[in-house]
């Protein structure tokens, strides 16, 4: 069941408490807003006392719980963690906290933590809608009792994260003194058991790295996995190496360092920093990816070129995640369809994943796209400069002009018209597909390099356009 504002009308006991919510809808007044990626959400609300109310809400059914004394179900802290939720507020995913698993463990699996709200013909309509009490002045002391709760919460967790990456370079050592050679056979139990320990730091975004190491290390050609591994275990040692330093480090690098380790921007944070990069353009939908994670959320990856000659960044990476337990929601794009847009830039050397901030009209869908400045080793040595700024870049777009898939022995590449350059193709389920552009001249194609391999997602053929299944 996904929650919905008139969800929350229909389960709010009385106006009044819709009123009382409202006022809770501060940021400011909730030091902590999770969900654990499967329909459960919690939150803690700054109250009037020295702790935090405990409110949390399971999307399955509607159950709820709140530490508060107010005798009305559901009470104001949980109508207003419902509407934030309902009204798309960012809840980061993390673990649940022991006071939410406790609650879970003995709740009924089909029955709320409190009564049922009212049929609605048994009390009077609430709305979300209607006018608002007057706004009360916030209380200058419960304000600095939630900064200093949040501050302290803060604090703990970068303790926590150090106390991670000392553990990830006793790990690392391990293996290099074990022999790397040796790492195959243990690889799946080895990163699984690093991955539990990070998780448990609170240093997410190295957790679902080392998590993925091992079915990104065994999709590699046997001659080509001790390179592969080097340099995945060295930008792991980076990450970690760069995160101690963060202090003396440029402001952007610093803030792209700690996302890699998995704190997180929320959408209004970023809205909010006068330094974030705006680009207005207009942008193509180059590909899209849509992937399930071991986290039971579903990864949604659009890959936007520019396509009016604008200055500033020629690509954007915009990436959601869905529970999957809400099935497949969330604003979809096509290869293909083109856009009048501002994107918003997260923090980082290298600008690539962003946010649509305002869009201009109407989707659009293009027959031609543009074929890109760039031949393959101008692309190679536009990536190679990137590379130099952030060591761990990850996945990197790759658009250039004529080019042809040719089949080798060794696999599939995507070469020069000249043969002077080639990047080997990744292998994947759309192989087939892919057989159907060998020998063709592209005037324009774009791809996903990790480094290793290229993941065709679209080229321009004198055939027509063809986009990877």
């Amino acid at each position: 069941m996904t929650l919905t504002l008139a969800k929350v009308e229909e389960l709010a006991p009385d106006q009044g408490s819709i009123d009382a919510a409202r006022k809770l809808l501060k940021p400011s007044l909730w030091p902590t807003i999770a969900q654990d990626g499967q329909a459960l959400i919690w939150g803690e609300c700054q109250g009037s006392g020295s702790l935090p109310y405990r409110v949390v809400v399971s999307e399955v059914d509607l159950a709820y719980k709140c530490s508060c004394p107010s005798r009305k179900f559901p009470c104001k802290h949980t109508l207003a963690l419902m509407w934030m939720r309902a009204d798309g507020k960012s809840f980061g995913t993390a673990e649940r906290p022991g006071w939410v698993a406790e609650w879970l463990s003995r709740r009924r699996p089909s029955s709320g933590a409190r009564p049922a709200a009212l049929p609605a013909e048994d009390k009077p309509r609430a709305s979300l809608h209607a006018a608002p009490v007057e706004e009360e002045v916030p209380d200058p002391k419960a304000l600095a009792r939630a900064a200093a709760q949040r501050e302290r919460l803060r604090q703990e967790r970068e303790a926590s994260v150090l106390a991670g990456l000392d553990d990830l370079d006793r790990w690392l050592q391990d293996q290099v003194e074990r022999g790397l050679a040796a790492f195959q056979g243990m690889a799946v139990d080895q990163c699984r058991l690093l991955a539990r320990r990070l998780i448990d730091a609170k240093a997410h975004g190295l957790a679902a790295r080392v998590e993925q190491l091992p079915a990104a290390l065994f999709a590699m050609p046997d001659e080509e996995r001790g390179d592969f591994l080097v340099q995945r275990l060295g930008e792991l040692f980076l990450i970690a190496e760069a995160y101690r330093r963060q202090a003396g480090l440029p402001p952007a690098l610093a803030a792209d360092v700690r996302l890699a380790v998995g704190w997180t921007m929320t959408k209004e944070a970023l809205f909010a920093d006068p330094d974030a990069l705006r680009q207005r353009g207009r942008w193509m939908v180059l590909a899209t990816v849509n992937e399930v994670q071991p986290d039971k959320l579903r990864r949604l990856e659009t890959w936007f070129g520019r396509v009016d000659g604008g200055e500033g960044p020629r690509f954007a990476l915009m990436v959601d995640f869905i529970p999957v337990s809400v099935g497949n929601t969330g604003t979809v794009y096509a290869p293909g369809e083109c856009l009048e847009a501002e994107m918003l830039f997260y923090p980082s050397p290298v600008p690539l994943r962003a946010i649509i901030a305002e869009q201009a009209g109407r989707t659009e869908r293009i027959e031609a796209w543009q074929p890109p400045a760039d031949d393959l080793p101008a692309a190679m040595e536009d990536y190679e400069a990137h590379l130099a700024r952030k060591p761990w870049l990850g996945d990197w777009p790759i658009a250039a002009r004529e080019a042809v898939v040719v089949r080798m022995p060794g696999g599939a590449v995507l070469a020069t018209l000249q043969g002077d350059m080639a990047f080997p193709l990744r292998a994947g389920p759309g192989d087939d597909a892919l057989e159907a552009l060998a020998g063709i001249a592209c005037s324009a194609v774009f791809g996903i390099w990790d480094g290793h391999r290229l993941e065709l997602k679209l080229a321009e053929t004198p055939l027509g356009r063809w986009i990877a299944g």
